[in-house]
């Protein structure tokens, strides 16, 4: 019968618990946020350009983040409607059982999935759909604007989780960022400080996450490796700087860091793809 909850849809959906429990934290991020900056203590009052500056730039995140969001989820790197037949005859192509076909090199199976992916990097648990060769760049964009909307975000609880932690001791402090819950569940705090502490807990744990995921990634894209040849340090398809960075990013990949719209078609197929061996030769 499988696992709808957890699966993949038979026509590439991604599944639909993990989405469901992130846009519910989603949410509860959102709704706390809007509770502080009515209710407060908010941030300290800005003036006229500021104030227009912090809505910018607040909508700019936002729109590259859900953007993302959308082109990753819309996005789907498996082998479901690519035309594989005849084609495995190149070295690291291989067959696949699950699948019951002839996959192209850098591609793998996901069990999550239930089938094959292009250039296949890892599953994403939070979005419930894997990082490969057709949704890599709004992976990477994705982590990038995360890490800013996590901090932004941060940022304006700041002074309202500074004025409840001024009212208690420092046990009490420490209690309360470390073990939200179980304060919550022994009674010293209220629901509304419990909400506030746990909020900005898994705010500033996701930005650190992302930002760390953007960093590791990041260096990855650099050096035109995946997570499954970093972890086996294969090197074969490090093509340089900016022809790795072209690759995963196309022809704008300066600009597709600051619009998610922004047409930047990706050179290759996701099926065949050019080696360093190849550059040797081709500079010889």
């Amino acid at each position: 019968m499988g696992q709808p909850w957890a699966a993949e849809g038979a026509d590439g959906a991604p599944a639909r618990l993990p989405l469901m429990l992130t846009a519910l934290w989603a949410t509860a991020v959102g709704l706390e946020l809007a509770y502080v900056l009515v209710v407060g203590p908010g941030p300290p009052p800005l003036g006229p350009l500021a104030r227009a500056f912090q809505l910018a730039l607040a909508a700019f995140q936002m729109l590259n983040l859900l953007g993302n969001v959308g082109l990753f989820l819309r996005s789907d790197p498996s082998i479901r409607g690519v035309m594989l037949a005849g084609r495995g005859l190149g070295q690291g192509w291989a067959y696949c059982y699950q699948c019951q076909s002839q996959v192209p090199p850098r591609s793998g199976h996901c069990s999550a999935c239930r089938i094959c992916i292009l250039r296949r990097d890892h599953h994403c648990r939070l979005l419930g759909r894997c990082v490969g060769f057709s949704n890599y760049r709004p992976f990477l964009c994705l982590l990038l604007h995360a890490t800013g909307v996590l901090l932004h975000i941060s940022v304006l609880l700041g002074p309202a989780l500074s004025a409840l932690l001024r009212a208690h001791t420092p046990l009490h402090m420490a209690a309360l960022l470390l073990l939200p819950w179980l304060m919550l569940l022994t009674g010293r705090v209220s629901l509304a400080q419990f909400a506030l502490a746990f909020v900005m807990d898994t705010c500033v744990a996701g930005a650190l996450l992302c930002g760390a995921g953007l960093l590791f990634h990041g260096m990855l894209l650099l050096r035109g490796q995946t997570t499954w040849e970093w972890a086996r340090g294969q090197h074969s398809y490090d093509l340089g700087l900016c022809h790795n960075l072209q690759a995963a990013l196309g022809p704008r990949w300066v600009l597709v860091w600051l619009w998610p719209f922004l047409a930047s078609p990706l050179p290759g197929d996701g099926i065949t793809f050019q080696t360093t061996a190849d550059v040797g030769r081709t500079a010889s």
